[in-house]
């Protein structure tokens, strides 16, 4: 019914069409809400919280006497040799080379690639100056060099009876800072070593050496520091790897076979190219451990180690000598 009368189904139907219309017209414009959106999730995490990332700490003094330091953050000896230097007030060039739980210049504490968790650094800088010249009456002149991983290259191990034995102001732990007045600051040992050996016989040459400075009344002060826990993960059967390229890792110590290798190759190393180096037999170790024949060992030599240019008969020995250790035969 509309107006009092009675409306049609037709016309019923019309006047719902036309609400409808109406109704729709007022929409206009309007838009529905929708629910605001979400911020993109965040990344996962890449590596483990900081807090459990453990901060290694190793103590620290000079080898001729200092009070203790402490050190961390370092991934390779260059950055060590910094850190050093940052605690004593010191340049890095000033250190020659360093020695682990003893301050004395003694080349078995020598340290090279590795540092034990528990392991006190002392630290062998520059001292006296000298010059010597030398003669070659034989091949070779008694002398096998290593370096400290920074440029400086010293003297090792000086054989007995040899020429350079008889110049007794020639020691161990001298840095061998030119010859002929070049400079060889900044050679790696077998570069040096090689220099050596292409010195003629019976034709005069001078070695400059750096001694590393003596202790005198700061000897007292060489106490070990008490031993702490404190941000260190303290496990004696892990060593912190240092690396010449990438960061340094914490790994278990080397098993008897590689330690029985590793010696062996390092002994290699100083009959064919006059130079010690426990880092440099512990990476050939590593490189051929797990190989099947020596043709992938000197493939893999040459992939990490290719700046050496190993002898072939060189490279045959360490492998026999590898074999060898690996099945018992030494």
């Amino acid at each position: 019914m509309q107006d009092g009368k009675i409306m049609s189904p037709q016309d019923s139907e019309a006047a719902g069409a036309e609400a409808m219309e109406e109704q729709k017209t007022q929409n206009q414009g309007y838009v529905e809400p929708t629910a605001p959106s979400l911020p993109p999730p965040s990344p996962p995490p890449t590596g483990p919280p900081e807090y459990l990332r453990p901060r290694l700490i190793f103590h620290t003094q000079l080898a001729h006497g200092s009070p203790t330091g402490r050190i961390h953050g370092f991934t390779n000896v260059k950055e060590l040799y910094a850190k050093i230097a940052e605690v004593f007030n010191i340049s890095p060039s000033e250190i020659l080379f360093c020695t682990l739980n003893s301050h004395k210049v003694d080349m078995q504490k020598l340290l090279g690639g590795q540092i034990g968790l528990e392991d006190f650094i002392f630290a062998h800088v520059r001292g006296e100056t000298k010059e010597v010249e030398v003669t070659k009456t034989e091949d070779a002149l008694g002398l096998t060099i290593t370096d400290n991983g920074a440029g400086y290259a010293f003297i090792k191990r000086i054989k007995e009876g040899s020429t350079i034995d008889q110049l007794k102001t020639v020691c161990v732990g001298d840095h061998i800072e030119a010859i002929n007045d070049q400079s060889i600051v900044g050679c790696r040992h077998y570069e040096v070593a090689k220099m050596l050996k292409e010195q003629p016989r019976g034709i005069p040459f001078t070695l400059r050496l750096v001694g590393p400075k003596k202790a005198f009344d700061m000897i007292g002060m060489r106490t070990r520091a008490p031993k702490s826990n404190e941000g260190k993960m303290v496990n004696g059967k892990e060593t912190l790897r240092l690396r010449s390229k990438g960061a340094a890792t914490v790994q278990e110590v080397q098993n008897e076979f590689e330690e029985s290798a590793t010696k062996k190759v390092d002994d290699l190393l100083e009959s064919y190219m006059g130079i010690r180096d426990l880092e440099l037999a512990t990476t050939i170790v590593e490189a051929g451990k797990d190989k099947k024949n020596p043709d992938d060992f000197a493939e893999a030599l040459d992939s990490v180690l290719g700046d050496f240019a190993f002898p072939d008969v060189f490279l045959f020995d360490v492998w026999g000598a590898i074999g060898d250790v690996k099945n018992g035969r030494i």
